[in-house]
């Protein structure tokens, strides 16, 4: 697996939620969306372009046993998702849309 960082974790979730929430816009039942829980396992690196001079980048399973313990750290973000305007993130669908959840490619595996 390859490192990501943890911004780029966050930032991959947020998406995933634009696009549910792209999804199912206009439909007659809609989800709000409540708080997201998130847990990582991540390894602070050294990094001399980062004003704190630190990174924490997200360890896979399988990467974590080759890590030494006292370099990983839990992490557990709670993220309550709202729109701009600061209302509640709505996930709903789209009636003109043909029935099913559309194309799933690259988001269900085989």
């Amino acid at each position: 697996m390859a490192d990501i960082e943890l911004a780029d974790a966050v930032a991959a979730i947020r998406d995933e939620l634009l696009t549910a929430t792209a999804r199912g816009a206009g439909q007659d039942v809609a989800f709000k969306v409540g708080p997201v829980e998130l847990e990582f396992t991540v390894e602070l690196r050294a990094d001399a372009k980062v004003k704190s001079g630190f990174k924490a980048w997200v360890v896979s399973a399988d990467a974590e046993a080759g890590v030494t313990r006292g370099r990983t750290h839990r992490v557990a973000v709670t993220l309550t998702p709202q729109r701009p305007d600061g209302g509640d993130l709505l996930i709903a669908g789209n009636a003109n849309r043909s029935g099913g959840p559309g194309d799933l490619s690259g988001h269900v595996e085989d």
